[in-house]
């Protein structure tokens, strides 16, 4: 496995959410720089014993409801 993808989505709140989607690694931040290095440090802890990928995929998903009238 060369490739990690996050599921990332944007809080009310204006932080962000990073899941990945598949493994147990999931992180969250203030502003989308921070997020970015957390994400890394999540993935370097996770794979602190084992050979890491060597990409890693961040996959903005944006979830709007309009109105059809």
């Amino acid at each position: 496995m060369n490739e990690l993808v996050f599921e990332i989505t944007q809080e009310s709140d204006g932080g962000f959410c990073a899941e990945c989607l598949t493994h147990d690694i999931f992180t969250q931040a203030d502003t989308w720089n921070e997020l970015r290095d957390n994400v890394r440090e999540a993935v370097a802890a996770y794979f602190f014993d084992q050979i890491a990928p060597t990409v890693i995929r961040l996959h903005l998903v944006r979830d709007e409801v309009l109105s059809a009238t």
